[in-house]
């Protein structure tokens, strides 16, 4: 990510990055529910973003983000729905002095004005509508006009009343969130499950509530907190609910109705207070937070002070500064990898708790980045979350007078470790080291490659360790033990065994380029290996092919291409498939039905909502006429396909002139083959 520029170094081409870059990211924030930044550093994009606008308006581009709120309505999972009242966003500041100047300015035209400052809930927005009392319907914010129609999920949130006791119509606005422990408790069942855990909690509840099933929404416990009355009308206390905010989220309380922590304040003094114990508490929370929402109080007064397009007036949003955390490095842990490389980890002395999870170790990459930190095990060190998700230490604070420097010998194995060429990374070259086994089993039988669901780690981990696996082979064997199994319970009792031996057994007709990929080939993932196998016609074909041959192969160089000479010139390596073939693996290229040979050699990306098919979909249509989908827009690629918010990726596709298609286009085009 590009970091923030100076104003002497304002450009043109600047701005048309900072409108790509915010672009994407937003994306992937309201469409994927992930972001490869920390909000704190989307914040800082966004803010240098907006101050380029202001200070150089012809620059403008249709495609900014500034004048956009949300993201696409996301069709999959619900009836898409027109907002009574938009849901906009609320503008950010990230200074007190910002703060105050806004409320002098509010001062200034209204004297006797208060402001409510509020907890601003990291979750996603949801406003609910009710008829007479009776909830008829729940929808999410969307493009901010536009959202979906989830009322099946939010009735089964707790939080959410069916009934409040208020008559004629009421919409009410609000945060939908996880708390920490319920999201703690759902990874643990993952890792039990050997599956990945999620990011976040904010991410966790926008899938959830987008679920198609309301049971599994009910499942994992989402929560909410009403945040404002967005209209009332028709009814008995209709004008007391859209005059005074404070008094309105009272008589809502009393209805039953939870509403978010917000404490009444006249005076400078109390509104930077009750920001500063906010923030200060942040971490005590069962929720995550990301700022505090200052408001007007009095409704009437809020038109007086709008603030653009994209947010609703009356409104600013403190936004505190990255949470950091000093913590005592108590060992430096070192693992090895399927490679071999050896990743060392910080493990503090007492956990911290950042962002809402209590976090008890930091990657340290490798002795390069132990080097310029000055790293050591006793030394303290000032903690963050990268992203908000992965811990990292960002500096040491009180050193210890030395620097940790890693054995150059394993520490599973006790074999020499050597550095890497051109890299800062350390490596164990026995190729029999039991950490290397573990983690090339279980990456063999991972979600990317043979995708043994019921095969996890931890199960492998206690099938090395008692001799029943010393390659990925030996899992076709395990069938043979059945009994042995069982009887010692090492992977359960007989439900649980059958259930994992029928998973290995259902794998052998995986495709073969999933074999390619378990294999673990240098410079050979998913994508190469699929695009590998589309031009073999069986994995003996693949072995017997000279150099020549692999680089006229799309996207496979000589360095890839060396890398499979490499690893088929192995005897070891060649009695393994051999070993595959008994066993009943397959060992084919699929034949594709229907398809054809249409979008051979084209690559394509895909970006925004499609009006009939999901991405996953139209990549699989793509394949299976040959073509290929990578995931951002380079001058390699062919086309992009293109649906609704497509953002970033067509903004940058049409900068380099690259074909845009619609869905229409693409079937046309495939019509035609």
């Amino acid at each position: 990510m590009s970091g923030r520029t100076s104003k002497g170094e304002q450009t043109k081409e600047r701005y048309e990055e900072l409108v790509s870059l915010v672009n994407q990211y937003n994306q992937q924030y309201h469409e994927e529910n992930a972001s490869d930044i920390s909000d704190y550093e989307f914040d800082m994009l966004n803010l240098e973003l907006r101050e380029l606008e202001k200070a150089h308006p012809e620059w403008r581009s249709d495609e900014s983000p500034t004048g956009k709120v949300g993201g696409a309505v996301k069709r999959e999972s619900g009836v898409s729905v027109a907002h009574r009242v938009p849901m906009l966003s609320i503008q950010d500041v990230f200074s007190k002095e910002e703060v105050l100047a806004w409320v002098h300015e509010v001062r200034k035209l209204h004297d006797d004005v208060l402001f409510s400052v509020e907890h601003k809930i990291d979750g996603l927005s949801m406003t609910l509508r009710y008829e007479n009392g009776a909830l008829t319907l729940a929808e999410t914010r969307g493009n901010g006009l536009v959202g979906e129609d989830v009322t099946l999920n939010a009735r089964v949130i707790p939080d959410v009343m069916e009934q409040i006791g208020l008559d004629g119509y009421v919409e009410l606005r609000g945060e939908v969130y996880m708390t920490h422990a319920d999201f703690e408790h759902y990874n643990e069942e993952l890792e039990q499950a050997g599956k990945p855990p999620a990011a976040n909690p904010r991410n966790l509840a926008a899938g959830t509530l987008r679920q198609l099933d309301p049971a599994v929404t009910a499942k994992r416990g989402l929560r909410m907190f009403v945040f404002n009355v967005q209209d009332a009308s028709g009814g008995s206390e209709s004008d007391l609910l859209i005059q005074a905010h404070t008094q309105a989220l009272t008589r809502l309380e009393q209805a039953g109705v939870a509403v978010v922590p917000h404490r009444l304040c006249k005076t400078d003094d109390e509104i930077l207070s009750a920001i500063d114990e906010i923030g200060e508490a942040r971490g005590e929370y069962a929720y995550d937070i990301d700022g505090a929402v200052v408001k007007i109080e009095q409704i009437a007064y809020r038109s007086d002070f709008p603030a653009g397009s994209k947010y609703s007036a009356g409104h600013i949003a403190y936004k505190y500064p990255p949470e950091e955390k000093e913590a005592v490095v108590g060992e430096i842990e070192l693992t090895v990898g399927r490679t071999g490389k050896i990743a060392p980890t910080a493990i503090f002395q007492e956990p911290v708790r950042l962002c809402g999870t209590w976090v008890s170790r930091a990657t340290l990459h490798n002795q390069d980045y132990i080097d310029k930190l000055g790293i050591d095990i006793g030394a303290s060190v000032l903690v963050y979350k990268s992203g908000e998700i992965i811990p990292r230490v960002k500096e040491v604070v009180r050193s210890t007078g030395s620097i940790f420097q890693i054995p150059r010998v394993c520490p599973v194995c006790g074999q020499e470790i050597v550095q890497e060429s051109d890299t800062a990374d350390y490596k164990c070259t026995n190729p029999s080291c039991p950490a290397q086994i573990l983690r090339t089993i279980a990456y063999f039988a991972g979600r990317d490659a043979m995708d043994i669901k019921a095969l996890g780690e931890s199960y492998v981990k206690v099938l090395i360790g008692e001799g029943y696996l010393h390659d990925y082979t030996d899992i076709y064997y395990l069938k043979d033990k059945r009994d042995e199994l069982i009887e010692r319970k090492l992977v359960g009792k007989e439900k649980n065994t059958d259930r994992i031996l029928k998973a290995i057994e259902e794998s052998k007709k995986n495709s073969v380029d999933q074999l390619l990929t378990g294999l673990g080939i240098d410079n050979v993932g998913k994508t190469t290996a699929k695009g590998i196998m589309r031009q073999f016609a069986d994995m003996d074909t693949l072995m017997g092919a000279d150099f020549e041959t692999l680089t006229a192969v799309p996207d496979v160089g000589p360095a890839t291409a060396q890398s499979i000479l490499d690893f088929f010139a192995k005897e070891a390596n060649r009695r393994m498939i051999e070993r595959f073939k008994a066993a009943g693996v397959n060992m084919e290229s699929a034949k594709e039905e229907g398809g054809s040979l249409r979008l051979l050699d084209q690559t394509f990306v895909i970006t925004g909502t499609l009006p009939t098919m999901e991405r996953k979909q139209a990549q699989e249509l793509i394949e299976k006429h040959g073509g290929k989908v990578t995931g951002s827009v380079s001058k390699k690629t062919t086309y992009v396909l293109a649906g609704e918010a497509a953002g970033s990726k067509l903004t940058k596709a049409k900068e380099l002139g690259i074909p845009v298609l619609s869905e229409a286009e693409l079937l046309g085009m495939l019509a035609d083959s």
